[in-house]
């Protein structure tokens, strides 16, 4: 059993993905040596990384990895996440994001009992009950298995805690958006978030598809609480700097319907996007806002990124040259 961690390690799993890549970003720049394990390459990423496992977290290789560098720190951004198709794989979410997630967890409890685990949970851990803020004292009640196995992980940690006294942090995810404010480092061609779709027809010249206009709301169109990806990356250095354990949420206190994520990027492109309105998806609640206070008070963190700064980081991104290069890879 180790027990010597390095205190200036930290690994970060998904690391090639939205928010491990910018918080792999951040973690370089404050100085801690980043270990990073994903199954896609990050070629534009690779000067970030002391080393890169281009594999799955629970491959051999990684845990030979994890055995060498003893981090002090495991971020946890792997996994799959999105709510739709969750409804119609649900195999695979359960495979990959609580199956998966116990083997490294029981390798750890093994090989680094004290090491300090960050897990990516989401607000969709909630469900569909609350038209206002949510708290880490409501009652979870997911509608998608995707939200289903961020709770069933959750529950992992809670009972790990108990047995053998892992120290974690869950952090719940409200909607993360925007772009590194470099440039470095942003979505993929293609990805499903909402700036992301409106971004691409903006660029492309082509129409937005709006999911639903039917919802109990104040524009008849979902509300989300929005989170600047860097934010989170902050959270995440807080999380392994202080000396916290156990559930939070992150957020902005604030809830953005899907048609004021349109005006705002009409407004900073000075460019009208066609709207398509289909049905909603199955597994959409209505509203979801965080209340960070707990994480807030407990850390000293807070999301101090606006919606201005997210669509114009978000510009930046969509016209650099990473973003270019990645799109034609």
């Amino acid at each position: 059993m180790s027990q010597n961690l390095n205190t200036n390690t930290v690994l970060v799993t998904g690391c090639s993905g939205y928010i491990g890549g910018v918080t792999s970003i951040e973690l370089k720049k404050k100085g801690y040596t980043v270990i990073g394990v994903d199954r896609r390459p990050s070629d534009h990423l690779k000067n970030y990384f002391e080393e890169f496992v281009y594999g799955d977290f629970t491959d051999y290789e990684t845990f030979l990895l994890i055995k060498r560098y003893k981090p002090f720190a495991i971020i946890h951004c792997a996994g799959t996440s999105l709510v739709g198709p969750s409804m119609q794989s649900p195999g695979i979410y359960f495979d990959n994001n609580v199956a998966r997630t116990n083997r490294l967890l029981s390798f750890l409890k093994d090989e680094l009992p004290k090491i300090k685990f960050v897990f990516s949970s989401s607000a969709a851990v909630y469900g569909n009950y609350s038209k206002t803020a949510y708290n880490e004292n409501m009652d979870t009640n997911p509608v998608s298995p995707y939200g289903e196995t961020k709770l069933m992980v959750e529950k992992i940690l809670h009972w790990f805690n108990y047995a053998y006294n892992l120290n974690y942090v869950a952090l719940r995810y409200f909607n993360a958006c925007g772009a590194h404010n470099d440039a470095l480092h942003g979505q993929e061609a293609g990805a499903t978030h909402i700036f992301a779709k409106l971004f691409e027809a903006a660029i492309n010249d082509t129409a937005f598809n709006l999911y639903g206009a039917n919802f109990d709301t104040k524009d008849n169109s979902c509300v989300r609480d929005y989170i600047h990806v860097q934010d989170i990356a902050d959270a995440h250095i807080k999380s392994i700097e202080t000396n916290i354990n156990g559930i939070y949420n992150l957020g902005r206190y604030e809830g953005v319907s899907n048609l004021e994520c349109l005006q705002y990027v009409e407004k900073l492109l000075n460019k009208e996007i066609v709207v398509n309105v289909c049905p909603a998806r199955k597994g959409d609640p209505d509203i979801l806002i965080a209340d960070p206070t707990k994480f807030m008070v407990d850390t000293g963190w807070k999301a101090w990124r606006t919606m201005p700064m997210v669509v114009s980081h978000l510009k930046s991104w969509y016209n650099s040259p990473t973003y270019k290069n990645l799109k034609r890879s």
